[in-house]
């Protein structure tokens, strides 16, 4: 008999991110158009952590020119990044924001 078990979900995405880096791109996208959504924000931040963390939140760190604690307290649950961080973390990840008017 096997026994199923489960995995928390922040962990399994982190595992399909990095299965599949070019994923970071539609999942950061979703969650930026779901932004002014109920819960919107806080899964915005939550897809940058979980790209970070995909990468290694050590050398995502480190090529965004800050300390490591830094990058876990901004991409922490209660963080509130300052937007030079966010591109900052994006840029060290190989992402960028890019704006469009809707049709």
């Amino acid at each position: 008999m096997t026994i199923m078990t489960s995995r928390p979900h922040d962990e399994a995405v982190v595992e399909m991110l990095k299965a599949d880096p070019e994923f970071a791109n539609e999942y950061l996208a979703v969650a930026l158009d779901q932004a002014d959504q109920p819960g919107g924000q806080q899964a915005l931040l939550a897809a940058l952590r979980h790209i970070a963390e995909a990468q290694g939140m050590s050398a995502v760190a480190e090529r965004a020119g800050m300390p490591r604690e830094s990058l876990y307290r901004a991409l922490s649950p209660r963080g509130n990044p300052t937007l030079k961080t966010w591109l900052a973390v994006l840029n060290a990840t190989g992402l960028h924001l890019s704006v469009v008017r809707p049709h």
